[in-house]
């Protein structure tokens, strides 16, 4: 509330648990701007029903109850969902009615539990942006505040939080040391299981320990810690001369005055072998967003999966090269990747051409493996989702060593084949190659997180990290379908790109059809044709398993 009057400051980013304030500091400070800088306001809440419901309670017993705010209202010009106040009006909307937010300048914008806003669609931009728009008349004095509970790293309270220019956080002093510390859940300690001992029972002797002196802190002293804490500068993003204009405050449920250690101990304990109401604990109580740690990987994982091969060269122990494409709009990218026994792989080159023709010069010539073996991609697998005329008559015209590839995410298998069905097209009845994208990157995530060798996921030296940052551009969420959660790959920042991850899940299925899984097999029980052609001397035996595949 006080970062509001700083001049400076134009957006204020507050990272919380629930149940903690966020929207009755929201409403103060609507109180402030309808009593002293009356200027055009909105106020966006999740729904338009939540919108209703807001402006009929919480704003409306506000506005009852303060008799300044009282005086200044203009009944006979408001309405549910806008109150005019002399020298103003405040504007209620819901954030799924996208044509109420892109019109009328405002000065004021606040936004209430913004992850819970729709988001940006390939037609439309999300409701968060539009909203931000309204305010571009007031670009050198507007002031956007925004709340909300994290949900995962991709949502826009914790992207704003990361890109804020200041990130401060609570901190209060200890008891018996003095310094001034953070409170953090890893402090927070119990007694360990023991037989007999309920969740309840343990969670009942819950302390907190101090990270610097190590003294116990009970629940007892921590309401006068709470008044004597201050916000501190945490994170700092812009130089230190500078004047931050988009400031962010976090803090977690350890600071609220209504909740003791032990039921935070609880929580944690009952909850954590449930994964909804883990996740939930993750994002209401810690206020952190949700990672799945069973697939979590980022970029500096993949790049400790580099070997001591160039790029274009093959590794000694593949068996089999296959490639993925992902078509965009102004370019392709593409990938080739080394398959050999219990599907260890590496990535052997990639890259991004102009055209499918371009793509093709790489992808379609020689590799030469470490023994001098020379090797082609055995298959191709191109993204025929976008710019599909165009990635159909390559596929035509490339049919020795190319398939059309599409996403099929509900799919319960791996993949299936089935045929092109557009009249018209020149691949009409051709194969289609329908791919279950996210057990693909479920497998990627996971042969990531093993140690270079046998079954893991390896890129060649000095693989950049731009492929890197693509590759682990996405994240496993929990979200409600059809009223069950369920798991599902979602993006960890808005508009990232996952082009190079998408290659490589097609590359992964075109292995799979041509039946990488069974690479071992077939070299522990040769076929015994080409083993009868080999005792007879014939030149059919030699090199036919490799040819074949």
């Amino acid at each position: 509330m006080d970062e509001l009057c700083v001049p400076s400051t134009r957006e204020i980013i507050f990272c919380k648990p629930t149940q903690v304030g966020g929207t009755e500091a929201l409403l103060n400070m609507i109180g402030y701007v309808a009593t002293q800088d009356q200027a055009p306001a909105m106020l966006v809440m999740p729904t338009e029903q939540l919108a209703k419901d807001t402006a009929e309670t919480r704003l409306g017993r506000m506005i009852e109850r303060c008799p300044e705010l009282k005086e200044r209202l203009i009944q006979r010009r408001s309405r549910a969902l806008m109150k005019t106040f002399i020298g103003m009006t405040l504007y209620i909307n819901g954030s799924n009615s996208p044509s109420k937010l892109s019109s009328k300048a405002i000065k004021y914008l606040f936004m209430d539990e913004v992850d819970k806003w729709p988001r940006s669609t390939k037609s439309e931009a999300g409701a968060a942006s539009l909203a931000k728009e309204r305010t571009k008349t007031y670009r050198l004095t507007r002031k956007i505040f925004a709340d909300c509970t994290p949900t995962v790293r991709s949502g826009y309270i914790w992207q704003a939080k990361e890109n804020a220019h200041v990130e401060r956080h609570y901190f209060v002093p200890c008891p018996h040391c003095e310094e001034m510390i953070e409170l953090a859940f890893d402090h927070i300690r119990w007694p360990e299981k023991e037989e007999g001992l309920t969740n309840a029972e343990r969670a009942e002797d819950a302390m907190y320990y101090c990270q610097v002196c190590g003294a116990s802190i009970t629940d007892v002293q921590k309401p006068a810690m709470l008044r004597r804490g201050k916000w501190q500068e945490a994170v700092r993003r812009i130089g230190a001369h500078q004047r931050p204009s988009t400031v962010a405050f976090w803090l977690n449920t350890l600071y609220s005055p209504f909740v003791t250690w032990g039921q935070i101990a609880l929580e944690f304990l009952e909850s954590k072998n449930d994964l909804e109401r883990y996740q939930n604990f993750v994002n209401a109580w810690l206020a952190k967003p949700w990672e799945d740690v069973d697939t979590y990987t980022d970029a500096d994982m993949v790049l400790q999966r580099q070997t001591d091969l160039p790029a274009m060269v093959v590794p000694q122990w593949a068996e089999m090269l296959t490639a993925g494409v992902d078509v965009q709009r102004n370019s392709v990218y593409w990938t080739v990747r080394a398959w050999g026994p219990h599907m260890t792989s590496q990535n052997v080159a990639h890259g991004q051409s102009l055209t499918l023709e371009d793509m093709a010069r790489y992808v379609n010539g020689e590799f030469e493996r470490e023994d001098g073996m020379r090797m082609q991609v055995a298959m191709c697998g191109i993204d025929s989702g976008d710019q599909t005329d165009m990635v159909y008559d390559f596929y035509v015209e490339n049919a020795d060593w190319t398939i059309a590839v599409r996403g099929e995410p509900r799919s319960t298998g791996a993949y299936r084949v089935t045929k092109i069905e557009k009249a018209g097209s020149r691949a009409n009845g051709r194969s289609l190659l329908r791919v279950n994208g996210s057990l693909y990157k479920d497998m990627i995530a996971s042969r990531l997180r093993r140690e270079n060798g046998e079954g893991s996921f390896m890129v060649h030296r000095n693989c950049d990290r731009e492929y890197a940052r693509q590759l682990t551009a996405e994240q496993k969420v929990n979200i409600r379908r059809g009223g069950q959660m369920v798991q599902e790959w979602a993006p960890r920042a808005s508009h990232a790109d996952n082009h190079y991850l998408d290659c490589e899940v097609y590359a992964c299925c075109v292995a799979d059809l041509l039946g990488v899984r069974t690479i071992h097999v077939d070299q522990a029980a040769p076929e015994p044709q080409a083993q009868e052609a080999k005792q007879q001397g014939g030149w059919i035996g030699h090199g036919a398993s490799n040819w074949f595949r």
